[in-house]
């Protein structure tokens, strides 16, 4: 993943710690260069495995605390699946704008995922995860009206949150005016919508747009789409689940 100057909001994100648990989410975590690490609690078992994870990855090694299993359900919690592994790390530095277009800007065909107030960090990760699948070149946040990145939003990614750019942006509408000035054809799903989905051209360079469960897309966001579209879901069912929703919307987009 390249690394871009992010000035100011690189040292505001570098000051906030998170917890990572999960064999999926720390070992993702281990293979990102641009990942920070205090120290990785692991049970004995898990050691081995792990201490050549550190090495592989140029990390030293003394980060790794061999600790019974109750210290790490101290701080992950009874109900967490933790697989005996929890690291303390740093939060992923956030992309700027700049950053995203940088990468789109020598490809004929790619497409991002712009989120609209959507606030569940279960439903973010599980998004997170479609993207990595689906090849989206990153993801778009409003920054107020998105959670921060949490050990929960990482282990519902299963640690693709580390391959993903994530960009998160003061104003959506005016991320929107950037993209289209970048040549991106700003697509809303919409569940009223006339066109589907699987009628859209594919080709260039497409932004989707995806608004919260309960409300949708905001009025300014919505009128700054070029189209609105929905899936073919039966009239029976009024609506998807967001991440489920996504990972179809993404599917499409990347035939």
């Amino acid at each position: 993943m390249a690394k871009y100057n992010r000035g100011n909001q690189q040292q505001q994100n570098n000051a906030s710690g998170i917890v990572l648990y999960g064999k999926h989410s720390v070992f993702s975590a281990l293979k990102n260069p641009n990942r920070r690490f205090n120290k990785i609690l692991c049970t004995k078992e898990n050691f081995a495995e792990f201490k050549a994870a550190c090495e592989q990855n140029k990390i030293n090694a003394t980060i790794l605390n061999v600790v019974d299993r109750k210290e790490i359900e101290k701080v992950a919690g009874n109900e967490a699946v933790h697989q005996g592994v929890l690291a303390y790390c740093k939060e992923l530095d956030n992309y700027l704008l700049d950053d995203i277009l940088t990468l789109a800007e020598d490809k004929e065909r790619c497409h991002v995922l712009i989120l609209d107030q959507v606030t569940d960090p279960q439903n973010i990760g599980a998004i997170i995860r479609s993207c990595a699948a689906f090849n989206t070149l990153a993801l778009i946040v409003q920054d107020k009206n998105s959670p921060r990145e949490t050990g929960a939003m990482v282990r519902a990614s299963a640690g693709t949150i580390d391959m993903l750019p994530i960009c998160r942006v003061t104003n959506l509408s005016r991320a929107i005016e950037q993209l289209k000035e970048a040549n991106f054809w700003i697509v809303g799903m919409d569940g009223s919508a006339k066109q589907m989905i699987d009628e859209l051209a594919k080709g260039g360079k497409t932004a989707i747009v995806m608004g919260s469960e309960g409300k949708g897309m905001r009025r300014l966001v919505e009128e700054n789409c070029d189209i609105t579209v929905k899936l073919p879901i039966s009239s029976d069912v009024e609506s998807l689940n967001v991440s489920t929703a996504a990972a179809i919307a993404l599917y499409e987009l990347n035939k």
